[in-house]
């Protein structure tokens, strides 16, 4: 059976037309679902007990499990456990100017990338989009606050679920659904050259940010198995292609890993690659965990790999780092749940 929270309005209004009533009574089930954050069909009370029924023969309600939480300095991570057993995780973080949430798009990843703990354990499945958006929905209703950043950045690669993931966009992004503005989405692909160019038609301004990690094709060989299949060079050309379709600024995500990617010739390097690019740099600290053995970058050599790229008139930020006393790696709540 689906649940419902997986369904665009237009879904619904489909939905209700095949069953002889009207489109409209779409909109009052998304009311209920989004604004009125009703849980279950008892509670909607402007539908006809006739339509309810139907309603409960197609569709559930049911949630997510959260398994537990972990809590630090201005985030929560959250592990849940989906309906056939399997973990996912959550994290949210609080800034000066909200609430942002970091969901995860699959279970497990095939990426494979070597400095990942969620490339560690293989892809056992796509979210489906409801399994998406309940995270975001069950995390405010803990909270009793509104989240109002969400990047997608957790377990898995979201271009690797690429439907689910337009569907999740269009209904967290609904004025009568979650309402989060286009703008402060944001969706990280590790580089899979057919769905940037795809994503480079989608009409909502949703921020695309890269998982680069390397300036040469030598060094992200090493460290990221997707590079063999699209190599820098062509993600630069469908990066290219994308900035003139979409005239939005693109984020390079670059995780600093100590003597691998870090030099001074890699920031020179890295500054070579993107130059001209409407795009910005986001340096991150690394995360180690028990299971890899890369290490992070000591903070003098990250500032020396920062002011480099400031030389030579690149956009550039350090993450601030966050759960240094909690489970912060992506998959490695999941990871540490799964392996007792």
């Amino acid at each position: 059976m689906q649940n419902l929270y997986g369904l665009t309005l237009e879904e619904m209004e489909q939905f209700f037309l095949e069953h002889d009533s009207k489109k409209f009574h779409a909109l009052q089930l998304f009311l209920w679902l989004y604004d009125k954050r009703v849980e279950s069909f008892d509670d909607m009370t402007n539908i006809k007990k006739e339509m309810l029924s139907s309603l409960r023969g197609h569709f559930t309600l049911n949630p997510l499990k959260i398994v537990d939480v972990q809590e630090d300095e201005d985030v929560n991570k959250y592990l849940f456990e989906l309906s056939d057993g399997e973990h996912i995780e959550a994290v949210l973080m609080r800034h000066d100017y909200g609430n942002s949430v970091c969901v995860s798009s699959q279970v497990g990843c095939n990426m494979g990338c070597k400095f990942c703990e969620s490339g560690r354990r293989k892809k056992v499945r796509n979210l489906e989009t409801y399994e998406m958006v309940l995270q975001i929905l069950m995390i405010e209703k803990l909270l009793g606050e509104r989240i109002s950043h969400v990047v997608v950045m957790g377990i898995g690669e979201p271009f690797d679920n690429y439907d689910n993931l337009i569907k999740f966009f269009t209904i967290i992004n609904h004025p009568k659904g979650l309402a989060i503005g286009a703008r402060h989405i944001t969706v990280s692909t590790c580089g899979l050259v057919p769905k940037i160019l795809e994503f480079s038609d989608f009409p909502l301004q949703i921020n695309l940010a890269v998982s680069l990690h390397a300036p040469n094709n030598e060094i992200r060989n090493q460290i990221m198995p997707i590079n063999k299949a699209y190599p820098i060079e062509k993600v630069m050309e469908a990066l290219k292609i994308y900035l003139i379709k979409t005239n939005r600024r693109l984020t390079f995500e670059y995780i600093l890993l100590k003597d691998i990617n870090d030099s001074d010739q890699c920031a020179i390097e890295l500054s070579k690659l993107i130059k001209g690019m409407n795009c910005y740099v986001n340096l991150i600290p690394y995360n180690e965990t028990n299971n890899i053995d890369f290490k992070r970058t000591n903070t003098v050599q990250i500032m020396r790999f920062y002011d480099i790229l400031k030389k030579n008139n690149v956009s550039v930020t350090i993450r601030r780092e966050f759960g240094g006393n909690i489970s912060a790696a992506c998959g490695q709540l999941r990871s540490k749940k799964e392996e007792l």
